[in-house]
Order: structure tokens, then sequence, then C-alpha cells
């Protein structure tokens, strides 16, 4: 009896022994990572066109992927550059510094695009295109710790029709970054990359793939009475293509492009189609996830984004994108079968920003809503030079109110006096919801609502003086067309999808923040979390 127990007692400790060194031990990692950024996705557009998709595109990464429903931007301002370098450090812009596409430089009075670098050179064209790199990025990427977890054998590429697109997400360590330059119909990149183009990107471009689209009119997917689920097709809330007496199919592609030429492809979706193509050749060239080390291709479609800016989020235009976006997904999952299986492959899909109704629809409807009238900024500087004998204000952007700090060191001026005035003056502004001045992020901090989104969105080397806030649906654009940048659910609130390798079918209605990805992508990846990360693995997936 004693030696039947002392077995019995072996067999267990044994059991417990190898399940511990089982569940602790590293786990089999996918061999590619996909991350897939829709550029101005709204998180109801999965369910508002949902009847409309095939059963292979979205509805496949919903049916048999996990998708995080309640996943928001959790900072200000929600534009494309924060957008792809949030999603990639697990970070907000107070730490990654990518505060806009664009932001005010205090030092020369210049203004800084996000990914220029005037030290490295154009790659595939001769224009100035392809000066640009991660450099004015200030913390890794879960891409960059890939690399520095697999010694640099893991590869990392970026793609998009924006540079920013493309190089935010790849990081700073990453094998190559392509976004496409309108001059040549190309795509390209820059000499911090590379010196020359692989034989595959030259031969892709050689194909003329960009003129082949655009070769033929843009003709609706569907009979015009099927798009039940936006405005009619002759709508008024909607932008024209250059030439156009009416923004109504079919569009012309070929004759606008004896004006607009190849810039022309970014407001079609066929600007999503050659991303695509691009995407495929580069797995096959260059052997994405047949390596020893997990791979990563980070993938942006920005079509959609320049569309809604034209056409707003109700038109006829939208929605086709978006059905023809899908079938772009639909090819690449298949084609991901064939080509490494599904549970070799981690996918997830989400956005950099959502987008907000046209104020002219909402308006007509009796909903509240307007434009900015930037004119107001003039009372502002005339009360200025009344108070302190100089306008003081050096720009307006990003909702943000830059002041001449030189000049209010050369007073003798109180700097916080100023932001205050300033930003009281700005509160009576028309559309204006609340104002903050900067020192109030410097000295305080916030733990809830606008003003902690603002403080998130903070960086005190590069943000303005003055954050303006406007009332909800109230844009700083026309009567057609759309943007974003609020502080709202609107443009906050997007999907989050989970699909291919150990992920199991489901859903969540937890709150996820947008920097909650990267640390989840490195749980998954046994990578340290990125240098500056402040999210947190999401517990229902990794916990799994």
């Amino acid at each position: 009896m004693k030696l039947t127990r002392i077995v019995i007692g072996l067999l267990v400790l044994s059991v417990h022994f190898a399940f511990s060194q089982q569940t602790n031990s590293p786990a089999a990692q996918p061999k590619l990572v996909i991350g897939i950024v829709v550029d101005q996705m709204r998180y109801d557009y999965i369910y508002r066109f949902w009847d409309k998709y095939s059963k292979n595109g979205f509805r496949r990464l919903v049916n048999e992927g996990y998708f995080c429903r309640n996943t928001n931007y959790n900072y200000l301002p929600t534009y494309t550059a924060p957008g792809h370098a949030s999603v990639f450090t697990g970070t907000t812009p107070a730490v990654h510094g990518i505060i806009g596409n664009n932001w005010h430089v205090q030092a020369n009075g210049a203004s800084m695009y996000c990914t220029d670098d005037k030290t490295v050179q154009t790659v595939g064209s001769t224009s100035v295109a392809g000066q640009m790199s991660p450099a004015n990025m200030l913390t890794t990427t879960i891409t960059d710790e890939l690399r520095l977890s697999s010694n640099f054998s893991s590869k990392v590429i970026g793609i998009s029709l924006k540079d920013r697109g493309s190089i935010l997400p790849a990081g700073h360590l990453a094998n190559a970054a392509y976004w496409f330059d309108s001059q040549n119909g190309a795509f390209i990149t820059s000499t911090y990359y590379m010196q020359t183009l692989p034989d595959w990107v030259e031969a892709f471009n050689k194909k003329g793939v960009a003129a082949s689209y655009l070769s033929k009119p843009w003709t609706p997917l569907l009979a015009i009475n099927q798009y039940t689920e936006s405005l009619s097709d002759d709508s008024p809330y909607e932008g024209k293509y250059s030439g156009e007496q009416n923004p109504v199919f079919p569009h012309n592609l070929p004759e606008i492009f004896k004006t607009e030429g190849f810039e022309l492809i970014r407001s079609t979706p066929f600007g999503n189609s050659i991303v695509k193509d691009f995407a495929l050749q580069a797995i096959q060239a260059e052997k994405l996830g047949k390596g020893k080390a997990t791979d990563f291709l980070a993938v942006s479609f920005s079509s959609t984004d320049y569309i809604g800016h034209k056409y707003g989020i109700r038109a006829i235009e939208l929605e086709d994108t978006y059905l023809r976006l899908d079938q772009e997904i639909a090819q690449l999952l298949t084609f991901l079968d064939t080509y490494l299986g599904k549970n070799k492959v981690l996918v997830f899909l989400t956005a950099d920003h959502a987008a907000a109704d046209v104020p002219a629809f909402l308006s007509d409807r009796k909903v509240p809503a307007g434009i900015f009238d930037h004119s107001q900024l003039s009372g502002l500087r005339k009360f200025l030079f009344q108070q302190y004998g100089d306008s003081l204000v050096t720009r307006f952007i990003n909702q943000q109110i830059y002041l001449n700090q030189k000049v209010i060191h050369t007073k003798n001026l109180n700097l916080k006096e100023v932001e205050q005035k300033v930003a009281d003056y700005a509160l009576a502004m028309t559309g204006v919801a609340s104002t903050l001045p900067s020192y109030a992020l410097r000295t305080g901090e916030f733990s809830y609502g606008v003003n902690r989104l603002i403080q998130m969105g903070y960086h005190a080397q590069r943000s303005g003086d003055v954050i303006v806030t406007l009332l909800p649906a109230w844009m700083e654009i026309g009567k057609t067309g759309t943007t974003h940048g609020s502080p709202y659910s609107y443009d906050t609130h997007v999907p989050l999808l989970w699909y291919g390798w150990q992920i199991k079918p489901g859903s969540t209605f937890e709150p996820v923040n947008i920097t909650d990805i990267a640390p989840t992508l490195a749980a998954f990846l046994n990578t340290s979390f990125p240098n500056g990360c402040t999210g947190q693995p999401i517990k229902t997936l990794v916990e799994k």
C-alpha cells in the first residue's frame, strides 16, 4: 500500500511539474504577424455594411476571430500619424512624441512633418517624397522589439500609400518601409533603409499597376439602388473630383487622371487594391514567415481616409470602397491559407482613428453641429495686441494655439498669465467646448474626461500653449466631406479584430485602449514591451 501511495504521489508531482514547465515555458510563436490599419475606419462600418460583405473578408475576421468591440483611442488628437505610432509603440503622443501629422517648432518657427528627415534621400524616384524616416518618433515599436529579440533575424516591412502609414509602424529597425510616390506612380523608400530598391520592387513598379487601375472608370460594384446604407448618389454633402459637375457614378478616372495624375489613385478604392497587390508580392518575394524567426508585415490601407475626407461617411462612394476593401482582405486571408496556413499567421486589424458626420448633414436634420470659423482668431490677435503690444499668436494647428515665446521672454511677460488669458478668450469663441493652457498640463494630472485625453496627447517640447476642444460634431472643414481629430467617440471608437494563430473565436465589450495592442503582441511574441509602453496586454486574449 505504501508503495502504491508513493507511486501515485510521484505521478502527481511529475504531471504537475510537466504542466508547470509547459505553462511557464515560451510557447510556439506565429511564423508571420500581419498588422492591418485601416485609415479612418469607424467601428460601426463592421455592422453597417455587414449584409453586403463577403464571407471571407471582414465577416471571416469577426466570425473566426476575436473582436474587441469597445476599443478606443485614449488621447487627443485623433490623427493618422499619432494613430499609427500609438498602435505600434503601445503609448500615447505624450511619450512617443508624434503629436500630429505636422506640428509647429518653437525654436525656428517652422512646421515639422511627422516623418520628415532631410538627412536621407529618396530611393526609387527623383522627387523629395522619399526624404522620410522614423527619426521623429521617440520610442521603440513592437516591430523594433521583435527585431531585437530575434537578434535581427526577424524581417519587418511596412507598406502604405502614405509614408507615415508605413514608416511609423515599421519602426526604427525595420528591414524596409515602402510608400507611394504620386510623381511616378511607384512605390519608393529612402536611404534610411537601403540604397537601391530590391529587384522585386523594381519589377512591380515597371508593371504600371497604378496606371492600369486608373485606365477605366470607377463604377459601383452593385446597382446604385442597392446601396441602402448610404445617402443618394448626388448628395449635397459630398465633394467632387476636379472637372466633375456632380459627385455621381460613374467617375471618369481616365479623364480626371489627366488633371490630377497619379495622386488620383489615393482617393479611389484602387489605392487599397495596389497596396494589397504590393503586400502580396512582398510576402512572396521576401519569403515572409518562411524562416526560423517570426516576421512582421505592417499594412496600412489609406484610400478609405482620402475618400472619407472627400465624400463623408454616408456616401455611396464610401460604402463601395469598404465593399471593395472587404474583397481585398478576403484575397489576403485566402492567400495566407495556402501560403502558411491560418494557424501560423497572426493577423490584427484596427484603425488609426474614426470619423465624424458631415456637420451640414446633421444641421439639416436639426442635430447640433457646426464649422469653426478661423476668423475668430483675428479677434484673439487684436485682443493680445491691446494687452501686450503684440499679437503673440504664431500658429493655430491641431486645434492648438502656439504663442511666440521669444517675444514673451523678451518683453518679460508672464507666460502662465498669457496662456490663461488666451484660454479664457478662446473659450468664448463660437463652437468651442473647452480650452486648456499648457501650464495646467505640465503641473497637474487629470484622471478622466477630455482633459485626460488632452494630457495623454500633450508633449511639452512639441505641443502648443493652449489646447482648444470644439463642441461635439463641430469641425474645421467646409460643407462637404468629413474629418477627425476630436476626443469624442465618433473619432475614438475603432474596430480591433484578432485572427489566426492561437486566437479563439469570441468577442468582448471590456474597455480596451489602442495602446494595449503592442503589449498584447509582446505577450504573444515573448518580446519586451516597447520602451515607452504605457498600455497593458488584453487579458481576455492572452489569458485564454
